[in-house]
């Protein structure tokens, strides 16, 4: 066990995973993952139950030791097989899914609990002004059971920060809130984060929250990392069929390639800004997003709505166009169309996503 960092070169990044494998006894979990993350950034690991996503947390939190590879944080390397530095000595903060609070210490002692070697005055003034941070100065006093669930997960957040870590990483955070307040204080968090310049990584299955609190990404899938990029290019510039049609909304449609950057399909010609090492008349599978689809008086297509999802500014909408052709549209919500009508369209994915079809 190493308490002391190993020197490594320096370099621009705060936190750096090179080929990182682990998991628990003989089962693997995470299979050679590698990233970076910046000073100051906010870092998502997102994906589907058991990719990896909390084990990835482990390893860097110093919990569970690694197989291969290494974690460098600051340009130490505080992870080796083998070799892992333990967690108090990491300058990591944790913040929890169930918060993790004492329920028998006051808000304020709370807080302070991690500034014991600290002196009186200097811990009171510290927490007096992460109290104020969080919004919670009125209620020091109190006791967690007497406050909300969004008020709990305030009160970990500034425990966390509160010895001043150089990375927070944060474990589901949110997901035991209603949808409204944990987008709000998804929001509110990487504001805090962002006035102190606390770099952070979030593992969240919420795409929402990954991409609103998030500068960049990593998609995960059985335990590996598809895509580690900012949430524009996940979005309109999937690397893999498992991103396309795991970010966002979104389903595939047969076509057929006309050129490197066109394809045929029953919704018409459709000509994006990729080019495809793919031959004249290969067989492929179109990712149509729903503001790829425009509603348009002007055109000929006119494809049957099978469903719609009245959200107040906009409507979701399913089409059917034939029996394997089927996409979703969104529209803004003066737009009423009834289930049946055949609705005018056109396509304007500019964004072209499509994949080589497999079978």
């Amino acid at each position: 066990m190493a308490d002391r960092p190993v020197s490594s070169e320096k370099d621009n990044w705060l936190l750096t995973v090179n080929n990182l494998s682990c998991g628990y006894g003989e089962v693997p979990v995470v299979k050679d993952v590698s990233f970076s993350l910046g000073q100051g950034d906010i870092g998502c690991l997102l994906g589907p139950s058991g990719c990896g996503k909390s084990t990835i947390l482990r390893a860097l939190a110093g919990f569970l030791p690694i197989s291969t590879g290494e974690i460098r944080l600051e340009s130490a390397t505080i992870s080796l097989p083998g070799r892992t530095m333990t967690p108090e000595k990491r300058r990591i903060g944790m913040v929890f899914q169930d918060y993790a609070l004492f329920p028998h210490l006051t808000i304020a002692d709370n807080i302070g609990f991690g500034l014991r070697h600290q002196s009186k005055a200097d811990r009171i003034q510290k927490v007096a002004g992460l109290l104020e941070l969080v919004h919670l100065q009125d209620l020091a006093n109190q006791y967690p059971h007497e406050l909300s669930g969004g008020q709990q997960q305030r009160v970990a957040l500034a425990r966390a920060l509160a010895p001043e870590p150089t990375l927070i990483l944060l474990d589901e955070p949110f997901s035991n809130l209603d949808t409204d307040l944990r987008r709000r204080l998804s929001l509110d968090v990487r504001d805090i984060l962002k006035t102190l310049g606390i770099s952070a990584i979030l593992v969240t299955h919420d795409q929402q929250e990954a991409f609103a609190m998030c500068d960049q990404v990593a998609v995960l899938k059985d335990g590996q990392v598809q895509q580690w990029d900012v949430p524009y290019n996940l979005y309109h510039e999937p690397t893999n069929r498992f991103v396309a049609g795991f970010v966002g909304q979104g389903g595939f449609i047969p076509g057929t390639a006309l050129g490197p950057d066109t394809i045929e399909s029953e919704l018409g010609v459709i000509r994006g800004n990729r080019t495809y090492n793919w031959s004249s008349g290969t067989l492929v599978d179109i990712l149509i997003r729903p503001d790829d689809i425009v509603h348009d008086p002007e055109s000929n297509l006119r494809p049957k709505v099978i469903e719609k999802t009245f959200a107040g500014t906009s409507t979701l909408y399913r089409f059917k166009l034939s029996e394997e052709t089927e996409f979703e549209a969104l529209f803004r919500s003066h737009l009423d169309f009834y289930l049946g009508e055949h609705v005018p369209i056109r396509v304007e994915a500019e964004h072209l996503i499509a994949f080589a079809r497999s079978h």
